[in-house]
């Protein structure tokens, strides 16, 4: 399965592009996750759509923020490259959510065991030993503080916390929406429409909802709480912009 980031010029990380694409083990466990997720319980994406988008989510707000000089935590920690904290980011973020495959409460405990086990097949020959095994613990703190109580300690482990949180338009929800479970968190993700982020004016970080109904804004209260103890919440800027049958109401929310 070809899995699409935008590399750039990072050489590093069109190799571990590459990496997850062709892990079998990998893919094995984002399809037991969406059965569990989708089929048996009714529940939303956890498998390879959810952490595309949320891979893609991660490097655009790590790279927003290295744009106005921000750096991250394996670069002022270990003096390592702003490459590879986007390696740390993008296996972080495809990594988070594969402990859905034994269970959904407390899956971000799950998903250490699998996670460092596979973290071992996709870092092969990623620099040494040592560099390997201090990449590796970064990116398990990412995957373990995604979700609360546990706070980030590291800029990439709270990029990945808010990624998550950001994967909430309609298309996430309209499966369990179809099936019939009808709750808050599936008729408030159906009223987003789109997630935009760009460079903000009063934050490095502006992230833009665009939603049809003020019921999408229990979406945005998940979102800041999400950023609320991630270490990010100078950084992030959120507007919510609700067109509610052409009334235009616009709200700032972080």
């Amino acid at each position: 399965m070809e899995f699409n980031v935008p590399v750039k010029e990072n050489y590093l990380l069109e190799k571990i592009r590459k990496r997850i694409g062709d892990s079998v083990r990998l893919q094995a466990f984002w399809r037991v996750s969406n059965v569990n997720s989708i089929e048996r319980m009714k529940y939303n994406d956890h498998g390879p759509v959810h952490v595309k988008i949320t891979a893609n989510i991660a490097l655009k707000m790590l790279r927003l923020l290295h744009e106005k000089g921000i750096l991250s935590s394996v670069e002022k920690d270990y003096s390592y490259s702003y490459e590879d904290a986007e390696v740390v980011v993008v296996l972080a973020s495809v990594l988070h959510d594969v402990g859905n495959a034994f269970c959904r409460e407390g899956h971000e405990v799950y998903s250490l065991g699998i996670a460092s086990d596979l973290l071992d097949e996709l870092l092969e020959g990623y620099g040494d030993l040592e560099k390997r095994t201090v990449l590796k613990s970064e990116i398990l703190h990412a995957v373990l503080t995604h979700e609360a109580p546990r706070k980030p300690l590291t800029l990439e482990a709270g990029i990945v916390r808010i990624a998550d949180a950001l994967d909430m338009a309609e298309g996430r929800a309209r499966l369990p929406f179809k099936a019939g479970r009808r709750s808050i968190h599936s008729i408030s993700a159906i009223a987003v429409k789109r997630i935009e982020l760009r460079a903000g004016e009063k934050k490095p970080v502006e992230v833009r909802i665009f939603m049809d109904n003020p019921s999408g804004v229990f979406q945005t209260e998940l979102l800041s709480e999400r950023i609320n103890g991630s270490g990010l919440e100078a950084y992030m800027h959120v507007i919510a912009e609700i067109n509610d049958n052409g009334a235009i109401e616009v709200m700032e929310l972080h």
